[in-house]
């Protein structure tokens, strides 16, 4: 399969290229990033609905944005959950107060998100969600926890998937609600640190915590049937720059594997080859998906493929290195006693893929049940 793209999508490409180069500098913080990305109109590209201060842009031209992105070396992005899942179903399901209110800070960058979906008791079950909202007047009341939400500690919003039917069970009397952070007293963020010892995952607790009834997406008791469509917007353009920083990770491992004489081995050189024929098949299989599939399967599938590729990738990474990749960098000192370097990082990173992003058992449940038709798995009552 084979991917074109015209003269329109080469300009296109110089014009990114070129802003890149002038702007993607180390120094400014992801917040302050966001808001230069704003300003030039580059957040929102793929939004169907023009006019919230981002440009539009052809399914073909996101990618060559996307890829130039990733190839650039840009800062980290912090507004993916708001550009990416956030506006997208707004679109699909807001309406147009919600719409007028929220995607233009999105698109300029102004106001991050967070989301709000995985809870302790649940973990990627969503259907067994306890979070509660009680509605009192023009608000709801909302008491629950949440956990491993990525940026809750810089988010402004955050979208919660919340029960608002008591008796309700599993994926009846859900709403989608739109909350804000900045409540103090009423909801707390707990840094979670991971095993690189940073902490981008947080368990975030509402205690009372207030949102406007205005503020429900889709209408209640209907946040199953958004919340759904937003875990299909997921997967998408994201997913090839994805790979681009895949790519570039997958050269670093085969690079070290030959300056230290693994790649001689013809079992690990093998490895090294599968993990560069399953990273071409990625591609081909998110190109295929691209403009959207009416397969069910399909985003479980992809969320498969790249989480154990990655995985696998980073157990590579240490085993290319031998006996060295168990100790620190060389700069070690005691006032920065855990450090690690970029392959340990990708290792100790890519154990949680699998579980992030709705866990390999949730992806395998999905397939099971949704495509190939199997008896659903008993569920409790929640």
């Amino acid at each position: 399969m084979e991917f074109g793209f015209t003269e329109e999508d080469e300009a296109f490409r110089d014009e990114a290229r070129a802003w890149l180069a002038a702007h993607a500098g180390p120094g400014a913080d992801r917040r302050t990033w966001e808001r230069t990305l704003g300003e030039a109109g580059w957040i929102g590209l793929g939004w169907p609905e023009p006019g919230h201060g981002n440009r539009t842009a052809t399914l073909t031209q996101q990618v060559v944005w996307a890829e130039e992105y990733a190839r650039s070396g840009a800062p980290p992005r912090s507004g993916h959950i708001g550009e990416n899942l956030l506006a997208p179903t707004l679109i699909a399901h807001g309406d147009a107060a919600q719409k007028s209110r929220f995607l233009p800070p999105v698109a300029a960058g102004a106001e991050l998100w967070c989301q709000g979906y995985s809870e302790p008791d649940a973990g990627s079950d969503l259907a067994g969600v306890r979070t509660a909202a009680v509605r009192e007047g023009a608000h709801y009341r909302i008491s629950g926890q949440k956990i491993w939400t990525s940026f809750a500690h810089e988010a402004d919003w955050c979208f919660v998937l919340a029960r608002t039917d008591p008796g309700s069970r599993r994926h009846h009397g859900l709403s989608f609600l739109l909350v804000p952070m900045d409540q103090p007293g009423r909801i707390e963020v707990r840094p979670i640190r991971q095993l690189t010892g940073t902490s981008d995952f947080n368990e975030v607790f509402f205690d009372g915590a207030q949102a406007r009834v205005e503020h429900v997406v889709g209408g209640e008791g209907q946040g199953w049937r958004v919340a759904m469509s937003l875990l299909g917007f997921e997967r998408g353009v994201s997913t090839l720059a994805q790979q681009i920083g895949f790519a570039a990770e997958l050269a670093a491992v085969v690079e070290t594997a030959v300056r230290t004489g693994a790649a001689a081995d013809p079992v690990l050189r093998a490895r090294l080859v599968r993990q560069w024929a399953e990273l071409r098949a990625m591609r081909w299989n998110a190109l295929r998906t691209l403009g959207g599939t009416s397969d069910p399967g399909a985003p479980s599938v992809a969320k498969l493929l790249w989480a154990n590729w990655h995985q696998r990738l980073g157990e590579l990474a240490v085993e290319v290195r031998g006996a060295r990749a168990a100790v620190g960098p060389e700069d070690w000192s005691a006032s920065a006693p855990y450090r690690i370097d970029a392959a340990q990082h990708l290792f100790l990173f890519t154990r949680a893929d699998t579980v992030y992003g709705g866990s390999d058992q949730i992806q395998r449940t999905i397939i099971a049940e949704r495509v190939l038709g199997l008896p659903g798995e008993p569920k409790g009552a929640v």
